[in-house]
């Protein structure tokens, strides 16, 4: 049994457990799932003051902290506790272009050419992190949510702008792994 969880999932099992978890919440509870509003309600818990996007009773989404920490907890045992002896495959065709843009720890989930600490000093990787953290917040606060509320929850609710949204998504993802992030790796 402890070896079934260390491995991998496959999407057929993973995918309909993430699926089926949103009408789950919406028919127990009548809760939306989302992870990007857990920030203002952290927000709002830990600083009361007179930033009016602030005050509201944030008492009624606790729940939602409560779904982060349990992500994080979560995390921790399945990436931590549970991590798998073997390294995860990748397609010879990733392998190859990761190889082409000079990095060789390719049997590694995060290569230590750019994980590491040695290395996010450097000009280009505070670029990716500040930039990239920067376009990932104000995104999430100007589209009305993260990538996994309107991917999982929104597409499942049959939202026009989430369609419009993971669309984007993953057109840009597609334009900055194969055009932005070999500039930034030279």
């Amino acid at each position: 049994m402890i070896d079934f969880l260390r491995q991998p999932w496959p999407w057929y099992i993973a995918g309909p457990i993430i699926g089926l978890s949103v009408p789950a919440l919406l028919l127990i509870g009548n809760k939306r799932l989302g992870i990007s509003s857990s920030l203002r309600h952290f927000c709002a818990m830990c600083f009361p003051g007179n930033v009016p996007f602030l005050k509201y009773n944030w008492k009624e989404q606790i729940w939602n902290i409560y779904f982060v920490a349990g992500l994080f907890i979560g995390g921790f045992i399945g990436g931590v506790l549970l991590k798998s002896q073997t390294p995860m495959p990748l397609a010879e065709s990733t392998t190859k272009m990761l190889r082409q843009q000079g990095i060789k720890s390719v049997n590694h989930l995060l290569p230590v050419e750019i994980f590491s600490w040695a290395n996010i000093l450097t000009w280009q990787h505070l670029l990716i992190v500040i930039g990239g953290g920067f376009l990932v917040g104000f995104g999430t606060r100007y589209g009305g949510g993260c990538t996994s509320g309107h991917g999982i929850f929104g597409l499942s609710t049959l939202q026009r702008a989430s369609l419009i949204a993971v669309i984007s998504f993953f057109a840009t993802g597609i334009i900055t792994s194969n055009f932005i992030l070999p500039l930034l790796l030279k």
